[in-house]
């Protein structure tokens, strides 16, 4: 498939809502023949989509989007394949570049410069300022949906940004098939945290039917429930506190400075 004359934009639209989207992801949209997405994600820039051509496809169907949005584009479209938060986070960037690389696509020649990746406010930043300051310093996010990663390499993440004092963000903590590996993933780092480290979980960040919960380690797992496909988590560090409904994880300037 020949894509020297590609022009596609891979764009991250992060929680969905218009105003937390920002103008380059705007711009690229209206600016595109065809829109393809996720029918969840299309919903969220309904306004955007009128003069557009819109292919929708649900979860599972990534590979088919990508190439498809690389055939339309190689057509002299130009074309928005569309991401929830942040295209490179865990999104569409990755399997559409993959793509274009096997069809042969040269690193180094214009082609490549005309796929653009639009950066958006991904899960970790929206779920941290709801819940205050959690990831102020170094933090680590790990999804744990083991569709493509085998649970033992996961397991293995846990572990070493746990026994590393990281404060960790989990994205994709549960699923109806998957309702045990957020449970899981709490006990491994229980291993090497007090049960006193904050825990927040924030469901629909900037969505519809937003809610959050601040507690700690030894009690999460007590909002089980509460947890699915549309919760975000943040674990805290050593250091991480909570203040009235709110997480903080110091930056260090206590450290250095007196105030």
């Amino acid at each position: 498939m020949p894509i020297k004359d590609c022009k596609l934009y891979i764009v991250g639209i992060g929680p969905g809502r218009p105003d937390l989207m920002t103008v380059a992801a705007q711009q690229a949209i209206l600016e595109s023949d065809y829109v393809i997405g996720n029918t969840t994600y299309l919903g969220q820039i309904e306004p955007l989509l009128p003069g557009r051509k819109v292919i929708t496809s649900s979860m599972g169907e990534e590979i088919a989007r990508a190439r498809h949005a690389l055939e339309l584009a190689s057509k002299g479209n130009t074309v928005s394949i569309i991401s929830g938060g942040d295209a490179g986070v865990y999104g569409m960037a990755g399997i559409v570049l993959e793509i274009a690389e096997k069809e042969g696509a040269d690193a180094n020649a214009d082609a490549c410069t005309r796929i653009q990746i639009i950066p958006g406010v991904t899960a970790a930043n929206a779920a941290a300022s709801i819940l205050g300051s959690p990831i102020t310093g170094d933090f680590a996010s790990i999804s744990l949906s083991d569709l493509l990663t085998p649970w033992e390499d996961i397991e293995k993440r846990i572990s070493g940004a746990a026994a590393s004092d990281f404060v960790i963000v989990l994205y994709n903590p549960k699923s109806r098939n998957r309702n045990t590996n957020f449970a899981r993933c709490i006990e491994i780092v229980r291993r090497h945290r007090s049960g006193s480290v904050p825990v927040g979980l924030v469901k629909n960040a900037f969505r519809n039917k937003e809610s959050a919960v601040v507690t700690t380690l030894e009690r999460v797992l007590d909002y089980d429930d509460f947890v699915d496909m549309h919760t975000t988590a943040i674990i805290g560090n050593s250091e991480s506190r909570i203040w009235g409904e709110r997480i903080i994880t110091p930056r260090g300037y206590h450290r250095k400075y007196d105030y």
